[in-house]
């Protein structure tokens, strides 16, 4: 997902990022960047990371302001287009800045969690040293780590390594 990954994202380092990182999440082409383009963007990641902590079942209406105002800020404009590839929705105008792209796209994509009672698939990494955010779109619900750092198998191999060290540690107490 489009916010998860700019959340989560250290590539917007200079003004050519916001167009690279569009161009890599198939937004469509956008004119050329200043620097105030970067500034704005980098400005999206603190609201973006607000719905996050927003989620769960007890705070919907809160989630629902959030995706509003970011709605409301980006200057949605959805409209039908087809340039090929078949008939889909574009949330902003082309010629809409990449913060109000990058706005436009976040909100409408989670807007369908709210809407669907979906919340608690917007998680949170659960490595402890880990900030990053995802949509769990698994079937059972069940993920727990992103993928952006390779947590999940750093806290498989930590655990693993605790439970031999367990069994170790008890086995050379059995023989004393």
């Amino acid at each position: 997902m489009l916010a998860a990954d700019l959340i989560n994202s250290d590539e917007l380092t200079d003004v050519a990022a916001p167009r690279v990182f569009l161009d890599k999440h198939l937004t469509e082409p956008l004119p050329a960047a200043a620097s105030a383009d970067l500034d704005a963007v980098r400005a999206l990641r603190p609201r973006l990371r607000a719905i996050w902590m927003a989620t769960g079942p007890e705070t919907t209406e809160l989630l629902a302001e959030l995706v509003n105002a970011l709605l409301r800020d980006s200057g949605v404009q959805p409209q039908l287009t087809d340039h090929g590839g078949g008939w889909h929705l574009h949330v902003t105008g082309s010629d809409a800045p990449p913060a109000h792209r990058i706005a436009a796209q976040a909100g409408f994509a989670v807007a369908d969690p709210v809407r669907l009672r979906e919340t608690g698939r917007l998680r949170r990494c659960e490595a402890p040293d880990c900030e990053a955010v995802f949509v769990d779109l698994s079937k059972n619900r069940s993920r727990r780590y992103c993928d952006t750092g390779n947590c999940g198998n750093r806290q498989h191999v930590a655990a693993y390594r605790e439970r031999r060290a367990g069994r170790a540690g008890r086995g050379a107490g059995a023989g004393g």
